[in-house]
């Protein structure tokens, strides 16, 4: 039998329980109350037969009323939950850039996204190389950036910036290799005529890397033609997670960062995050670094700089991680 069949089945044999057991709870109920009520009024402590059922019906009736509303309240929220996505509005951020912030109530997640048009001419992609730690709202504050999010793992986990760190995967700035490929992951690549992609980093060889002008690894790839890949269908860790997406034609970039191990937001599974990109736009996706990690920083328009996320570095909020390599953008 499929399991949805088996969950409906479930589902039968709980209701037909839980009506039984308020039957049994309305007998009681006017077996105790209703002789106590003859008698105040004079019947001796008996009630008419006819009357007494009549009553048991109003008491069923009550709570069976009563069960249903509660079902459907629920209904409702399960509702407000699914348009969520699609009731977010993508706003426009900068030239050439949208921001979009928006919250799912099941599971309980906050997210925020940039959509980065490539084709605009006032769009240039910043890669970070450096060999010491550095978080991403110095990443951007420094570099003259409007956004930056992190990318790469890495093999030091602190909050202090400006420690020795080794970026786990290729990074590729401005035509210059500064990290070398792990096969083991994917990498999202821009390539010197305008392309884009998402692909595995054991297929950058020394000779395509000719061709790339930036490119920053990541985990894996969890977006695939518009499809999530086998490896997000059976990821069932739940965490804060940073991501990115391309649009169908290339086109757009998606920078996606999802909030996690707080009671506002609880995280989400890579299926999850592939999903969320998938519903803002994106056609191929991947995972970058995330837990601690995670955060999307931005320059608002009198130049301050700000995390939008609340990052978690040894479980406390609002603690930014200094990290590795980080994908940024400029306004020319």
């Amino acid at each position: 039998m499929p399991v949805s069949c088996l969950r409906e089945t479930a589902k039968a044999k709980a209701n037909t329980k839980n009506l039984q057991v308020i039957t049994n709870m309305v007998k009681v109920a006017a077996e105790t109350c209703l002789p106590r009520l003859g008698k105040k009024l004079g019947l001796g402590g008996h009630f008419p037969q006819r009357l007494t059922t009549q009553i048991n019906y109003l008491f069923l009736l009550f709570f069976t009323l009563n069960t249903f509303i509660s079902c459907a309240t629920a209904s409702t929220v399960s509702n407000t939950s699914e348009l969520s996505v699609s009731e977010a509005r993508w706003q426009q951020f900068a030239d050439g850039i949208d921001y979009l912030h928006g919250r799912l109530a099941s599971p309980k997640i906050k997210y925020w996204a940039l959509r980065i048009d490539l084709s605009s001419p006032a769009i240039e992609i910043v890669v970070s190389g450096e060999a010491l730690s550095a978080k991403v709202s110095s990443f951007v504050r420094e570099n003259n950036l409007i956004a930056g999010i992190n990318a790469l793992p890495f093999d030091v986990v602190s909050s202090t910036e400006g420690q020795p760190i080794k970026n786990v995967g290729i990074v590729i700035s401005q035509g210059k290799l500064l990290s070398p490929a792990n096969s083991r992951y994917d990498a999202l690549v821009f390539y010197k005529d305008g392309r884009t992609a998402i692909l595995s980093q054991a297929l950058i060889t020394s000779s395509s890397i000719e061709e790339i002008k930036n490119a920053v690894g990541g985990f894996h790839q969890i977006l695939l033609e518009g499809e999530l890949t086998e490896r997000a269908h059976n990821s069932e860790p739940r965490h804060p997670r940073s991501a990115a997406g391309l649009s169908a034609d290339g086109r757009y970039l998606y920078l996606l960062v999802i909030d996690g191990r707080q009671t506002a937001s609880i995280g989400a599974t890579e299926g999850e995050t592939a999903s969320l990109l998938l519903s803002i736009g994106s056609h191929n996706g991947i995972n970058f670094d995330g837990g601690g990690s995670s955060a999307l920083a931005l320059r608002f328009p009198d130049g301050s700089v700000k995390v939008a996320n609340t990052p978690v570095h040894k479980t406390i909020p609002g603690q930014e991680r200094a990290v590795a390599s980080c994908l940024g953008i400029r306004i020319k």
